[in-house]
């Protein structure tokens, strides 16, 4: 949960970050363009991707090959 929780913050920020700047944009001009909102979500989500990518992408990695270290141990205790 903890790693999940550390690879998805990035982009999960990123797009409420946006979604509440858009909805305040919004609310102070009367424009009430739901597309607006989620293409501005979208390429903030993408920058973030690009951005933090490798870095999510290493977590990600060290964490599988820690649990495919462990099946290996628990498999030759048995």
């Amino acid at each position: 949960m903890e790693t999940a929780l550390l690879v998805a913050t990035p982009v999960l920020a990123s797009a409420l970050l946006v979604g509440v700047a858009v909805a305040m944009l919004q609310a102070v001009t009367s424009i009430r363009d739901m597309t607006m909102g989620m293409v501005l979500k979208i390429a903030a989500v993408g920058v973030v991707l690009m951005i933090c990518g490798g870095w999510m992408m290493q977590v990600a990695v060290a964490f599988t090959h820690e649990v495919f270290s462990h099946i290996q141990s628990v498999g030759l205790g048995g």
